[in-house]
């Protein structure tokens, strides 16, 4: 008797988004492994952002579903989700600047808060316990993400490739099996960018799906498990970097060149 085939931690089955008359994304289907670096990549326009949307819960897909650990998550809004065990960041910061950075990671953790309005109103003891929990467990994340220099930093006085960091250390404060990156690289120098691509395989390794939106083709080249290819919202091609890096229609895709029939 074989043995059962491991299910997909993600599955995309036939996704569509129309914007008026315009599919951003079109009848895209796709699974993605447990504890692997994701990387979605295209030309601009291609569709990656209009999915990651999807995915997360910021739009509500025209057609098509999405599976999440075996369950129909579609259409589901971001904080059920969230709750579910999928974060993201986005390409443009989300960072309150106002706030410490330890805050701002702190912040991460409110779906694993125990305390409630009752006890914030009393003081009860175990809202500050919580408290030190909460400080504490931001200050570990703030060190796997290589922030320790900034652990009593204001988070307005930290250099932009710290802030990158510091919105995937948020992140991590809700337990995510899964976290999707839109373009942690944008605007990073060749020193933070191969942080970022660090973090990245260090987030692999401790068993955190990887699905990452970004330009920059050395960090997914040299990072991702698997890769999937978007050309006017839909699949050109998908698998190994080696095997994307060396398919035509990929080349032809990113040269501009004639409209492809997907693989």
């Amino acid at each position: 008797m074989s043995a059962p085939q491991p299910v997909a931690q993600l599955s995309v089955t036939a996704l569509s988004k129309a914007f008026g008359g315009v599919h951003a994304v079109d009848q895209l289907s796709f699974e993605l492994d447990s504890g692997k670096v994701h990387s979605i990549i295209g030309p601009n326009g291609a569709g990656k952002t209009t999915l990651l949307n999807l995915l997360t819960g910021v739009y509500a897909p025209s057609s098509g579903s999405v599976t999440f650990e075996g369950s129909d998550v579609t259409g589901l809004a971001p904080h059920a989700l969230a709750a579910r065990g999928m974060a993201r960041t986005f390409q443009n910061l989300q960072i309150f600047f106002n706030m410490s950075a330890r805050e701002n990671v702190m912040v991460g953790r409110h779906l694993r808060e125990r305390t409630g309005w009752l006890a914030a109103l009393l003081r009860f003891p175990s809202l500050a316990a919580g408290e030190r929990e909460s400080r504490d467990e931001a200050a570990e994340l703030m060190r796997f993400v290589g922030l320790d220099d900034y652990l009593d930093a204001d988070a307005d006085a930290m250099p932009y490739g710290a802030l990158k960091r510091l919105e995937i250390a948020r992140a991590l404060g809700g337990k995510p099996k899964l976290l999707l990156l839109d373009e942690p690289a944008a605007g990073l120098n060749p020193t933070e960018t191969h942080e970022i691509d660090t973090l990245i395989a260090r987030l692999a390794q401790s068993g955190v799906t990887v699905v990452l939106v970004e330009h920059n083709m050395r960090l997914v080249m040299g990072v991702s498990d698997h890769i999937v290819v978007l050309d006017y919202g839909r699949k050109l091609c998908e698998g190994s970097a080696d095997q994307v890096r060396n398919d035509p229609r990929v080349i032809e895709a990113y040269l501009g060149r004639a409209e492809l029939a997907p693989c």
